[in-house]
């Protein structure tokens, strides 16, 4: 049975005519009787009661035309939908990111406004360390995610920077250097004793943190070295050591944490990055343009 079949049978049902049934469907009465008939023969039901001038449906088929409606109709839905899907105005989105990337405004704003737009599209949310987040967009696990790196390590990747933050530097409330100066010099931070976060092998902020510490002319001092930036700030206030985060965690553990800039001689920045695979589906095409957008 063809859905050609089923649109025949309700044009002549409702018609009640088969000749005004052709017209309507905009083919010859012949063809359209021998498709009736056709339909009634696959089924092994008699669906109208003939006579020589007209054609009404018996309890057969009205029956069926109630389910040949339904029929005609979902398969209607089901093509609306695929159309919307490759259009990327439907369909599921897996966004991960790290913990200091949702910090960041720009992402809540982002992840907000896709869904006032596309409600259509279910999103879902994943937070992990940076590489595996670009892991599981490598391996079709996530569509996309917002990490604090660049996607250099994975060829099939493609990635965007939404914004450079400026870094500064965590310190314990109390420390000399909060106390006494505005900004600090990455060579203030030289004897300190540092907490780092990092994965193993695994991109991220450490990419330019170490080049810089480099560059002031020393290895930091390593008291302790955990997966995650809030972890990191903890340890902070827990007068653990320093540490230098992106200027959003600013936010956090404002009682017992000091902020400050980095002088000019020493600033650097840490991208924002949207990374996803190449090519990209509609919908995160989508994405990745509203990421783009201005404001």
């Amino acid at each position: 049975m063809e859905l050609r079949h089923l649109r025949y049978f309700v044009a002549v049902a409702e018609e009640q005519h088969m000749t005004r049934a052709a017209l309507r469907l905009g083919i010859q009465q012949p063809p359209l009787s021998q498709q009736i008939r056709d339909l009634e023969g696959e089924l092994g039901v008699r669906l109208f009661d003939r006579a020589p001038r007209s054609i009404k449906l018996n309890a057969a088929g009205q029956v069926f035309l109630k389910d040949a409606r339904r029929l005609l109709a979902d398969a209607q839905d089901a093509i609306a939908r695929v159309r919307q899907a490759a259009r990327g105005e439907s369909g599921r989105i897996a966004v991960g990111y790290t913990s200091s990337a949702s910090l960041h405004p720009l992402v809540p704003r982002l992840l907000r406004a896709f869904h006032a737009e596309h409600p259509g599209v279910d999103l879902e949310f994943q937070e992990n360390a940076t590489r595996d987040l670009l892991e599981a967009v490598a391996r079709d696990v996530l569509d996309a995610a917002l990490v604090r790196s660049s996607s250099d390590r994975y060829p099939g990747l493609r990635a965007i920077v939404l914004a450079d933050e400026p870094m500064v530097v965590a310190l314990p409330v109390g420390h000399p250097l909060a106390k006494r100066r505005k900004t600090v010099s990455m060579a203030d931070l030289a004897d300190q004793p540092w907490i780092f976060y990092r994965r193993a092998d695994g991109p991220g902020i450490q990419d330019e943190l170490m080049p810089a510490c480099r560059k002031a002319g020393f290895t930091p001092h390593i008291v302790a070295d955990v997966p995650r930036l809030l972890s990191a700030v903890t340890l902070v206030s827990a007068g653990r050591g320093i540490t230098v985060v992106p200027q959003t965690l600013e936010a956090i553990h404002q009682e017992s944490v000091v902020y400050r800039r980095l002088d000019a001689a020493s600033a650097f920045t840490i991208p924002l990055t949207l990374v996803f695979r190449h090519p990209a589906s509609a919908l995160i095409q989508r994405f990745v343009a509203m990421a783009r957008a201005p404001g």
